[in-house]
């Protein structure tokens, strides 16, 4: 059986490659016994960014308050009802399909307002008070009103 010249070249350049790979090995096995643990270790200084030197103690800029810590959810402040009620002008609305939308003359925003979230009948251009809801496709517009001149 004899053997082409091709597949002994790949033969011998496997076993080449093989060998240059063990002496890597060898390589990083012997290099990396001269560290030790304080070598390795990392420390973040006064700007966040890693270093090989311990920080100063003396360039600590702020101490931390234990009263200041919260663990858990913070306390929520109530919600005073009347900051959640919004003015806007209806700038679209389509009776037929049943919806249409605001803007609010605050933020400049547009908001969805369906027909089923009015208390009673609104056109375009009418000055209304509605509040805000998430719903899956945005804010939209409930409880909408309108301003009584």
């Amino acid at each position: 059986m004899s053997e082409t010249w091709n597949k002994k070249e790949r033969e011998k350049k496997k076993r080449q490659e093989k060998k240059e790979k063990e002496e890597r090995k060898q390589e990083r096995k012997e290099n990396a016994k001269g560290k030790s643990f304080e070598d390795m270790l990392a420390y973040p200084d006064e700007n966040g960014y890693l270093t090989s030197k311990p920080p100063d103690p003396r360039r600590k800029i702020s101490t931390i308050k234990l009263e200041d810590i919260e663990i858990g959810v913070p306390k929520q402040v109530p919600v005073n009802p009347e900051d959640l009620i919004r003015k806007g002008i209806v700038t679209f609305f389509n009776a037929s399909k049943g919806y249409g939308f605001i803007k609010d003359i605050e933020t400049q925003e547009s908001v969805f307002v369906h027909i089923n979230s009015l208390k009673e009948e609104i056109k375009e251009h009418n000055k209304v008070t509605f509040e805000v809801e998430m719903g899956p496709k945005g804010a939209n517009a409930v409880n909408v009103d309108l301003v009584k001149n």
